[in-house]
């Protein structure tokens, strides 16, 4: 896909999955990666997405700084995340998302984690024909609060996430006061079940997944996108 100023921006594609003539497609998805690129967990998360009736499409915003950007879950591939996501301004980011979903037929949602919940919250009020969108453990919304979102979303947070503190998400929600958030016994992470500990062994990281408020905040979201299926003016 082509940004405006003529980028061409990477991406992982899945088409909808529908099983039947009465099981119809439920819309686009842009699906906004971690620090660690769209590496296999954010493919898996598209598949999985795409089963429940979704065309997924998951753009490689950091493709500006390094083409088919991946990294690992170890102390490396860790360190290598935060310094491509303090690189990647904003701005272009959000164009970058634009640019997905301006690809995808509406209704378009979109669902993003870590890094990707922050710029799910930015592009729920910068960019447009967005439907409605989901946003998982996004750290840097409270930087961004003044911003207002142009459709539905909501938000979801770990009440044991190191990166986000209780105070953290108190604060967004107080400036936030008509924005649902939801808080889940769990920490950082807890919607990917990614194979062991990132940041090489970091003990905030270990163990993220939580197999009970990933499904129920994956319930949540879906219930949330089928109240919002019309296509924005």
């Amino acid at each position: 896909m082509s940004a405006a100023d003529g980028f061409a921006l990477g991406a992982y594609h899945v088409e909808a999955q529908v099983q039947d003539e009465e099981t119809q497609r439920r819309g686009g998805l842009v699906l906004l990666q971690e620090i660690f690129g769209v590496n296999a967990n954010i493919r898996a998360l598209a598949d999985s997405f795409a089963a429940d009736g979704f065309e997924v499409v998951a753009p490689s915003v950091f493709d500006r700084i390094e083409p088919g950007f991946q990294a690992g879950y170890d102390e490396d591939g860790f360190q290598k995340g935060l310094a491509t996501a303090g690189a990647t301004n904003w701005d272009v980011a959000t164009g970058d998302i634009q640019a997905a979903i301006d690809w995808l037929n509406g209704p378009v949602f979109v669902a993003g984690f870590c890094w990707g919940g922050t710029a799910a919250w930015l592009a729920a009020a910068r960019c447009h024909g967005i439907t409605a969108a989901s946003s998982f453990y996004g750290h840097a919304i409270k930087g961004f609060l003044s911003e207002k979102p142009k459709c539905p979303i909501i938000l979801h947070y770990g009440e044991r996430d190191p990166f986000v503190p209780p105070e953290d998400v108190d604060a967004i929600e107080q400036g936030l006061p008509d924005i649902r958030v939801f808080r889940y016994d769990a920490g950082h992470g807890f919607f990917s079940d990614r194979a062991g500990a990132m940041g090489g062994g970091d003990e905030r990281f270990v163990n993220g997944f939580d197999a009970e408020a990933s499904a129920l905040a994956r319930r949540r979201t879906l219930q949330f996108f089928d109240n919002y299926d019309a296509v924005p003016d």
